[in-house]
């Protein structure tokens, strides 16, 4: 129904506020859980793939501030850098190697952070000493501080108080140094460092969001691939139970075919033999009519169970056509006349339109004539008394055949057309009419015509009539050899 996918997308919606809500409540940033977990993954491989570089940074900044504070002091410096990046680097490998269901996120979240306060504390003490030496020192000390403040916020933007801890220190302690330094250009450049902090700030902050967006969709495809394959499952189920129903009406209907075919010979047989009076004419006059009203029944009930049993052949794919060349012009010419007594007892007339000189087409004889019988049985079911029926075949504009019958009954409401091609449809028509049928004899023909690779076409007006046109492909049409060219001694090339 229509009505059930807002439903469904309603609850799909609610479902997902609700998760995310109690993840929120879960944890400690206000982020899903996952999303905790993911962001603090990235902030430990960041810091992994970034860790050679830091060591030669380290090194280098080690060996160039030995030319202002002294060899010791700047090997002391640089070895209690290298043991803070150590074990941030031991604490990121031990993050990665835990199971995800054991890790406490708040507990690692805090621990990162406590390092990163450290490693930022440590580039701090460096950059004290080299302030009021000379210019060039106080040039270093920007660099510096510029260097590290934009590689921290690049390596903990997944981890936004860490990139505040890192930083700020560093960047702190270089604008103070600069503003007491007390001159022009110390000022210019301790707003420098500050208007760099915030920009970096920014920057990371960009980068954290950014990072998070990427999360949520990737959360929100998986989510979306979990529906699909669970829609799947559901639908391959419903398969395989729809699969299992129409075994079980085949075999249903083969059985109920020979339990109810085996009656009805004896039924048809034995009130034809009544019927004719083989034995003797009857006593009472009325059973000769009761004994033709049986037989006719029989005959009745005998079609409504062939075509029911055809239906179900359609349906499973189990009907196979039995092509060969046939004249569509003959098979319906031949169905004219099979019903022509049962047209002229109602009264009705029943016109030809043949083109002539149609050739031969590649079907199923059988079902070509089920085709017309059904569709002139139909036409004069619901022909008044006195009205005309057109059996029309020809070519059609693509090169192809039809077949179609015209006729001058009541018509069929448009909204009842789809009802009246389904299976078992009837029309109000047919419901008011006395000789009422299953509603199985358009769906079969539409079918048969379907398996020729044809279309079936339903044209009525109410109180102007009804027309029925079967058509059928160019492929099928089978052309005429050209004659077999003779060779100069008059043998056949």
């Amino acid at each position: 129904m229509p009505s059930e996918k807002p439903v469904a997308k309603r609850k799909r919606l609610a479902a997902q506020r609700v998760r995310e809500v109690r993840d929120r409540m879960t944890s400690s940033t206000g982020t899903r859980v996952a999303f905790d977990y993911e962001l603090l993954r990235q902030f430990c491989e960041n810091r992994l793939s970034a860790s050679l570089v830091i060591l030669l940074l380290v090194g280098t900044v080690g060996l160039l501030s030995s030319l202002w504070t002294g060899a010791v002091m700047a090997g002391s410096w640089t070895a209690a850098v290298l043991v803070i990046h150590a074990v941030i680097i031991t604490k990121c490998r031990q993050f990665l190697s835990e199971s995800t269901n054991a890790i406490n996120l708040k507990a690692w979240r805090l621990r990162f952070i406590v390092l990163d306060l450290f490693y930022g504390l440590g580039w701090m003490y460096n950059l004290i000493h080299p302030v009021g030496v000379d210019e060039s020192s106080s040039t270093f000390m920007l660099f510096v501080a510029l260097l590290i403040v934009a590689m921290s916020s690049m390596m903990a933007s997944s981890l936004p108080i860490a990139v505040f801890a890192a930083t700020v220190p560093v960047t702190a302690t270089v604008a103070l140094n600069f503003i007491l330094a007390g001159d022009l250009h110390n000022y210019i450049l301790g707003i420098m460092a500050v208007g760099a902090q915030g920009y970096f700030t920014l920057l990371a902050y960009r980068l954290y969001t950014s990072g998070l967006a990427t999360l949520v969709a990737r959360a929100e495809k998986d989510s979306l691939i979990a529906e699909l394959e669970q829609s799947k499952a559901i639908s391959d189920d419903a398969r395989r139970r729809a699969e299992g129903s129409n075994i079980a009406k085949s075999q249903f209907l083969a059985q109920m075919s020979h339990e109810l075919r085996t009656p009805l010979n004896a039924i048809l047989g034995f009130s034809e033999v009544m019927n004719t009076e083989v034995f003797g004419p009857h006593h009472v006059a009325v059973y000769k009519e009761y004994s033709g009203d049986i037989h006719n029944s029989g005959q009745h009930l005998l079609g409504l169970i062939n075509e029911i049993l055809d239906l179900s052949r359609i349906e499973a794919g189990r009907y196979e056509l039995n092509e060969e060349p046939v004249s569509l012009s003959g098979v319906v010419e031949d169905c004219h006349h099979l019903l022509t007594l049962r047209a002229q007892n109602r009264g009705i007339n029943v016109h030809d339109v043949f083109e002539p000189d149609l050739p031969r087409l590649w079907a199923d004889e059988r079902a070509l004539r089920q085709i017309c019988l059904n569709l002139l049985s139909n036409a004069i079911k619901f022909t008044p008394s006195g009205g005309d029926i057109w059996l029309k075949v020809g070519w059609t504009a693509a090169g192809g055949q039809y077949m179609s019958v015209k006729d001058t009954g009541p018509g069929i409401p448009e909204e009842e057309i789809p009802v009246v091609l389904s299976s078992f449809g009837q029309g109000s028509n047919a419901i008011k009419s006395a000789e009422q049928g299953a509603g199985l004899g358009l769906p079969i023909a539409k079918n048969l015509v379907d398996m020729h690779g044809g279309t079936f076409t339903l044209k009525s007006k109410v109180r102007i009539g009804t027309e029925l046109i079967a058509t059928f492909p160019p492929e099928r049409v089978m052309a005429a050899l050209p004659p077999m060219a003779a060779d100069p001694k008059g043998r056949a090339a």
